[in-house]
């Protein structure tokens, strides 16, 4: 099973890179701010002038797609019917209809659970993992596979930090000690505290690999 998504991720990776999409795979646990932070990141982004849309994974509903296409973005819902997860054949299928090369950046948000998706190549050039500071600060250490799997962490809902009593000290570390590699960003869509520094990040990804590619 997973041999088979790897093969169509890769195949989806070379189509994405062919159209100058940059990908980026949101996943977190349910409730953790991933459809409040693309909903304000889609929004900056268009006044920016960036061409941006997004595959949204539930298990069911259409809510998120709902309420990220009030950003004015072009967005699809997947419902997984009790899948927990989202695989590379899923995200094929609801391409279909889109040119790839009418986008600068598609985001992909994961059915919420830190569990199955850590498995699953989407064909993703960036994989964020997102940490509320609601939910504690030991959650990397309780879900290695998952935070070890990420490019991004990201601390989210930080506006909240203080009532909540997080601990940004014990956070950060549980963060390096699971996923070193990882750069740690902190944000709060509901103040847009650093929301932009996210989208600068995206950019500067972005641009990185038009130029590697462009060089091979």
């Amino acid at each position: 099973m997973l041999d088979k998504n790897d093969r169509l991720a890769q195949e989806l990776r070379t189509r994405f890179e062919a159209a100058g999409v940059f990908t980026v795979n949101l996943v977190s646990s349910p409730g953790a701010g991933k459809t409040a932070l693309l909903e304000e990141t889609l929004r900056r982004m268009q006044a920016r002038g960036l061409r941006v849309a997004a595959i949204v994974g539930d298990l069911a509903t259409e809510n998120d797609a709902r309420r990220l296409a009030r950003s004015g973005a072009p967005v699809r819902q997947i419902e997984t019917g009790g899948l927990c997860h989202l695989e590379a054949d899923l995200v094929a299928r609801r391409l279909e209809g889109w040119t790839l090369t009418d986008f600068d950046f598609l985001f992909i948000e994961n059915v919420g659970n830190l569990v199955c998706p850590s498995d699953y190549d989407l064909g993703e050039a960036l994989r964020v993992a997102l940490l509320a500071t609601t939910e504690g600060e030991d959650k990397p250490l309780k879900y290695p596979p998952m935070f070890h799997s990420a490019d991004v962490v990201m601390l989210t809902k930080c506006d909240l930090s203080a009532a909540v009593e997080f601990d940004r000290a014990a956070a950060v570390a549980a963060i390096e000690a699971i996923a070193p590699h990882a750069r740690i960003l902190e944000t709060s869509a509901r103040t847009g505290a650093g929301i932009d520094a996210w989208i600068d990040l995206l950019v500067e990804r972005r641009a990185a690999v038009m130029r590697a590619s462009h060089r091979s």
